[in-house]
């Protein structure tokens, strides 16, 4: 267990454990609090959302499920209040809970204007289009306020092609998040068409799990086409579990690499020219050309002239 962490996992819980970690909750000495598949009364969830609601140091909240399973519209209201307050609050999970459109459409007041909420993780959590309406809230457009960073909607096979098109949408007009993760939904070829449009967009995904999605060559194909021919940002593209030949999966994986390690050296030369600003001066057989990318990065590129 981590200092300052409580970490419990399939147990089902006393009323007494749950007076302490209430206690330690107050005591302010929790920065971590996770209850994964813990089974407890729908009274004591309720202290636990009290006890969260008082701390001052809690900094990441997972509350999966066999907790959020007692959430009903008179328990929501408790983790709605708790996620009123203004101190920073890296993740809240409900992951695995059956959450639905509804409960999410409880709990969003709270979370569209939470101060400092970075990653969210709703797998498992029964939604539908409804709620991705919700979810798109959370990614603002370029220019408007901060959003989420890391955003989790595996195994939600409720989602038609319609709400994934919808976050998409979203996804490619985001001017925060940085990790995606769609894994085991039955996104299929034409959803995966979308989703490459959304990467060529957006200027800071860099991570996007479709693992076990649905897809084929074809999507594979257009992924390709994608990394090979449009500056991203992405980084990581999780495809395992489809229909998809390992050769194309490994073309994708060298051009993904290819990219990283082009980047890395065009970091080490400007590093070196800040170091050493006399090797930026121009002469007769080279010229330095100071490049910006649609990435907001700045490149060095030597042009010999």
């Amino acid at each position: 267990m981590l200092p300052g962490s409580i970490q419990i996992s399939g147990e089902t819980l006393s009323g007494a454990e749950i007076r302490d970690i209430c206690e330690s909750l107050r005591e302010n000495s929790v920065r971590l609090l996770s209850l994964r598949g813990c089974q407890l009364s729908e009274r004591d969830f309720g202290h636990v959302c009290r006890g969260v609601a008082e701390s001052r140091s809690l900094a990441q909240l997972n509350l999966n499920l066999g907790i959020v399973s007692n959430i009903n519209r008179g328990s929501v209201p408790l983790v709605r209040r708790r996620l009123h307050s203004n101190f920073p609050f890296y993740l809240h999970s409900l992951h695995g809970s059956p959450l639905t459109d509804a409960g999410l459409a409880l709990l969003n007041p709270a979370l569209s204007i939470h101060p400092s909420l970075v990653a969210l993780d709703l797998g498992d959590c029964m939604l539908g289009d409804e709620g991705i309406n919700l979810i798109c809230g959370l990614l603002p457009p370029d220019g408007a306020k901060s959003g989420l960073k890391e955003l989790t909607l595996s195994a939600n096979p409720g989602i038609t092609s319609k709400g994934w098109g919808r976050l998409a949408i979203a996804v490619a007009h985001s001017s925060q998040l940085r990790v995606l993760n769609l894994d085991y939904n039955p996104l299929g070829d034409q959803v995966a068409g979308m989703l490459a449009v959304a990467v060529a967009s957006s200027r800071t995904l860099e991570v996007l799990d479709l693992e076990g999605t649905g897809l084929t060559n074809q999507s594979a194909q257009t992924l390709l086409d994608m990394v090979e021919n449009y500056p991203t940002a992405l980084r990581t593209l999780i495809l395992a579990e489809n229909n998809i030949s390992p050769e194309l999966q490994q073309q994708i994986s060298d051009l993904l690499s290819e990219g990283e390690e082009e980047e890395e050296m065009e970091a080490h030369e400007v590093t070196a020219r800040e170091k050493n600003p006399w090797i930026c001066q121009n002469n007769s057989s080279s010229q330095m050309v100071l490049m910006t990318s649609g990435l907001g990065d700045s490149l060095l590129a030597e042009t010999e002239m």
